[in-house]
C-alpha cells in the first residue's frame, strides 16, 4: 500500500493510495521540488531545482541542473528506481523536466515529465 501525495482522504472516508508507479512518480516529484531546508528533520532532502529557475538561462546551467537532478534522485530513491537521463527545459516561464528511469523490482522503463511555471 502505497499513500497518495499530497495525502487526502479518498470516497471511502480511508487514507487514499496509489499504485506502485505513481507512488514512484510522485516520490520523484517530492524530490525534484522540494528544497533543502524545507524539511525539518530531514534538511539535505530535496534537489534546489527551483532555486535554479532564476539564474540566466545557458547551455551550462541545463547542464549543471539536469546533473544535480540526477545526483538527488540517486541518492534519495536508488532504491526503488535508476535513473537513465535527466532533460531539462526552460521555455518562457515554464521549467519542464523529464525524468527516464528504470523501476528496479520490475526492470520496466518510465518516463515522468513536471512542468512548473516560473
Amino acid at each position: 500500500m502505497h499513500v497518495f501525495h499530497p495525502l487526502h482522504i479518498d470516497g471511502r472516508g480511508l487514507t487514499a493510495t496509489v499504485a506502485e508507479e505513481a507512488h514512484i512518480r510522485q516520490m520523484i516529484e517530492q524530490v525534484l521540488f522540494t528544497n533543502p531546508g524545507e524539511r525539518v528533520n530531514r534538511p539535505d532532502f530535496g534537489s534546489g531545482v527551483m532555486q535554479l529557475v532564476f539564474a540566466p538561462n545557458s547551455p551550462e546551467l541545463a547542464a549543471a541542473t539536469e546533473s544535480l537532478i540526477q545526483a538527488a534522485l540517486q541518492q534519495w530513491l536508488s532504491n526503488v528506481m535508476r535513473v537513465e537521463e535527466v532533460q531539462v527545459e526552460s521555455e518562457d516561464a515554464v521549467l519542464r523536466i523529464s525524468v527516464h528511469y528504470t523501476v528496479l523490482y520490475r526492470e520496466t522503463r518510465q518516463v515522468a515529465t513536471f512542468e512548473r511555471s516560473l
